[in-house]
């Protein structure tokens, strides 16, 4: 399948996980190289796409029949030795808002969701948009084993 076929889903077909499910199943498959049963989330550069552009990248079936776009995007950092997450694109940048939630699965924290608004322009400046992304991590990224470091973010858009 190439980088700009859709998926083949069968008709009818849903994709709406819960929290739960992107993260302790998704997520993990994904840090973990693993099959996932069926290969709907596209690899998307967050940094080199406008969120108004990913609605075509990352499509499941008919157009109408989608409002979410789920998508794996490897962490920017800002700086090489930091912690910070560069989230800047060509045409504004994304800032995170309020607390990040945290994810259970089977009563266990197995991963957090971090809410980011789009804004248009650059820091401080910026124009506010009405894109809103959820960016999902797996809370054993910090402390687990050096492969489990290697962190995916799965940003849920909803316009």
């Amino acid at each position: 399948m190439g980088s700009n076929t859709q998926p083949q889903v069968p008709p009818g077909f849903r994709f709406h996980p819960t929290d739960e499910e992107l993260v302790d199943y998704y997520l993990r498959k994904k840090v973990a190289s693993r099959r996932i049963d069926l290969n709907v989330i596209k690899d998307v550069d967050l940094y080199k796409i406008e969120p108004w552009d990913l609605q075509e990248k990352c499509r499941i079936g008919p157009e109408e029949e989608q409002s979410d776009w789920y998508f794996f995007s490897h962490k920017d950092k800002k700086y090489p030795t930091g912690t910070r997450t560069n989230r800047a694109t060509a045409a504004g940048f994304w800032k995170a808002t309020g607390r990040d939630k945290p994810i259970y699965a089977k009563h266990c924290l197995v991963g957090m969701r971090k809410t980011l608004v789009y804004y248009k322009g650059r820091a401080p400046n910026g124009q506010k948009s009405d894109w809103i992304m959820h960016e999902y991590r797996l809370e054993t990224n910090e402390n687990g084993p050096p492969q489990a470091s290697y962190s995916y973010s799965i940003p849920l858009y909803i316009h």
